[in-house]
């Protein structure tokens, strides 16, 4: 009798000792659950995820150190800053732009977008800065007006505001300009094109206004623009339906305005032929 109440006090040991090992398992499995749920859960950090076109000064670009730069990046930080979210750079094909936004790879195109046109694919902010599709020729070219480029290859940027004007055939669109040309081509970014334009291959390139001041503050001998295309607004592009963020962007860059942050901004990226002036909101 005695050996059986020994083995059975040892046995019920056993079992104390293995139920609070248990217990203490499941309460450290439990603590790492509900902190890995506190760290990704509704308090983390929004992040904004900016797609831009990387070879588009000054609104996006790879600076002399080969860190991104440009005056809508600085923005987009300064927006990030004043809300409290993380900044995420995307430099991206502008032609794949829309299917990364809409698999949500991306959260807003901000990079010198063009909302006209476009209102019904995207939710805008309000337009922020004021632009013009123009035509930059070489300056011995002898083309002095939009007319003399009938007969001349004409050069711009695949799914650019420049080919939507040039090939919209509606009120305010310069289809029946176009037809004149020889050849319209497009390319995948505006550097390649003005290397073009230099070497001789095409006549002429159809961009924004901002790309062809930075291309003449750069060669100011070499380029010469002629009368715009068209005038139109930039804004920054969300996914249709994505209005709470597009108006937290807007109301803060009307605080960044205030405050002479903008301003700022715009002085420095004035040797890029970026002007205060030409800022809306």
């Amino acid at each position: 009798m005695k050996k059986k109440l020994i083995t059975l006090a040892a046995a019920c040991a056993a079992f104390v000792l293995c139920a609070a090992l248990f217990a203490g398992c499941s309460s450290g499995g439990q603590q790492a659950s509900e902190g890995t749920t506190q760290e990704g859960g509704d308090d983390a950090a929004m992040t904004l995820i900016v797609g831009f076109d990387q070879s588009y000064p000054p609104y996006g670009f790879v600076g002399d150190d080969g860190e991104f730069a440009g005056f809508d990046l600085d923005l987009a930080k300064e927006v990030c800053e004043r809300n409290g979210w993380e900044l995420q750079l995307e430099p991206i094909d502008w032609d794949a732009k829309d299917a990364l936004l809409n698999s949500g790879s991306i959260n807003c195109i901000w990079n010198g977008f063009t909302m006209e046109g476009r209102e019904d694919g995207y939710t805008f902010s309000e337009p922020y800065m004021l632009n013009e599709q123009v035509v930059v020729v070489k300056a011995d070219s002898g083309i002095d007006s939009l007319e003399d480029l009938a007969g001349k290859t004409v050069m711009t940027q695949v799914d650019s505001a420049a080919l939507d004007v040039l090939q919209n055939e509606d009120e305010g669109g310069q289809a029946a300009l176009a037809a004149t040309f020889k050849e319209l081509q497009t390319i995948g970014d505006y550097n390649n094109a003005f290397m073009q334009l230099e070497s001789g291959m095409v006549d002429a390139v159809a961009c924004d206004l901002s790309i062809a001041a930075y291309q003449m503050a750069a060669k100011p001998d070499v380029y010469k623009q002629l009368d715009p295309l068209s005038s139109e607004h930039y804004a920054v592009g969300f996914k249709l339906g994505d209005e709470d963020l597009a108006k937290t962007v807007t109301e803060t860059l009307k605080a960044m305005d205030e405050d002479g942050t903008v301003k700022a901004l715009c002085e420095k990226y004035a040797e890029y032929g970026l002007t205060y002036d030409n800022w809306v909101l």
